[in-house]
């Protein structure tokens, strides 16, 4: 390993991003895959979430930061739900490692690309917020607006990761869209349909049977069979408005990329679809519910490949010096 000077080492511990990015020029597909690490990850923080709850394991840990009042792990004796609830939270540290890994590919890509770079540090700034959101949820007894406003704040973070994905894989131009207004509104009121049928679906867990504790836990006082109902009738006006997108997007003959992005979506729907009628009519086992949660975020993930696809960045060769913008990046 070379030696560092004097100087060397103080800027590495003054601004230790420039200082790798200084040594090290990532290849584009590991600045690429940097960022998708983050958006799995994204996925699967909401997905083992989920099973805690599940597992009724909850506050299996049932104070924070630490695990109980005597310990900051989970230990042997505390038995199976704190193992679960306990492993969940370390995932949170797995979920900075990827994030904190697609900030540093791209702080150190050639050029610099402060914008990308910016989407990677509001990521690590969602996560460290969920954190604590996640602590107060285990503070106030699962309380269910705690929980959804938990999960509201994981599709927040999935927001930013798929967008800092695209970012990646494209230019700093200005956006050109590759279709016309009226399809880009219809595709915009998608999204709100989408953004609509998650967040009543958090109320329809918040009213429902998996509380995240074998102990009683509060609930939503609201009806559980028609807050169900209304959860499937945005899911019915999200399917109807990805398949009239798809007509559309065939009559103006589009180009491919947002085709396939809106058949992909229809599909994701469709499966989506089949888990929630068999859930709902087979009282919601575990395992459904799951599957549920997990395709809950591949249906958001296809809402927003779908908006991003009407448009392109062309990609130039003009870029930021990144030795010229040090101060700039401890601004961040």
């Amino acid at each position: 390993m070379p030696k560092l000077t004097r100087a060397e080492a103080v800027r590495a511990v003054r601004n230790p991003l420039a200082f790798i990015a200084d040594h090290w020029t990532p290849q584009d597909r590991t600045v690429r895959r940097a960022a998708l690490s983050a958006v799995v990850m994204s996925v699967v923080i909401v997905v083992t979430g989920g099973a805690v709850r599940l597992t009724s394991s909850g506050l299996g840990c049932p104070t924070w930061p630490k695990c109980s009042d005597q310990s900051l792990t989970a230990t042997s004796e505390m038995g199976f739900h704190s193992a679960i609830e306990f492993s969940n939270r370390m995932l949170t540290y797995v979920l900075c490692a990827a994030v904190g890994w697609a900030i540093i590919a791209a702080r150190s890509a050639k050029p610099w690309r402060r914008s990308v770079t910016r989407l990677g540090w509001a990521q690590f700034w969602i996560v460290m917020g969920n954190a604590v959101l996640g602590g107060i949820v285990v503070l106030v007894g699962l309380n269910p607006y705690t929980v959804a406003a938990h999960f509201l704040l994981s599709t927040t973070l999935i927001t930013v990761a798929v967008l800092t994905w695209q970012r990646i894989r494209e230019g700093d131009e200005a956006p050109r869209p590759l279709v016309g207004k009226a399809v880009v509104q219809l595709t915009w009121l998608l999204v709100v349909a989408a953004g609509a049928l998650i967040a009543v679906g958090t109320v329809v867990s918040g009213a429902g049977r998996h509380a995240g504790d074998s102990s009683e836990v509060e609930r939503i006082p609201v009806d559980w069979s028609m807050i169900a109902q209304l959860h499937a009738d945005f899911a019915w006006v999200v399917v109807a408005l990805t398949a009239a997108l798809w007509f559309v997007l065939k009559a103006v003959d589009a180009p491919v990329g947002p085709l396939h992005r809106a058949r992909d979506l229809f599909l994701i729907l469709l499966g989506q679809g089949v888990i929630g009628y068999v859930q709902y009519f087979t009282h919601t086992p575990e395992i459904l519910v799951g599957l549920h949660m997990f395709g809950a975020t591949l249906v958001w993930i296809g809402v927003l490949r779908v908006l991003l696809s009407l448009r392109e960045r062309p990609v130039t060769g003009a870029g930021i010096p990144a030795q010229s913008e040090d101060a700039a990046l401890t601004a961040v």
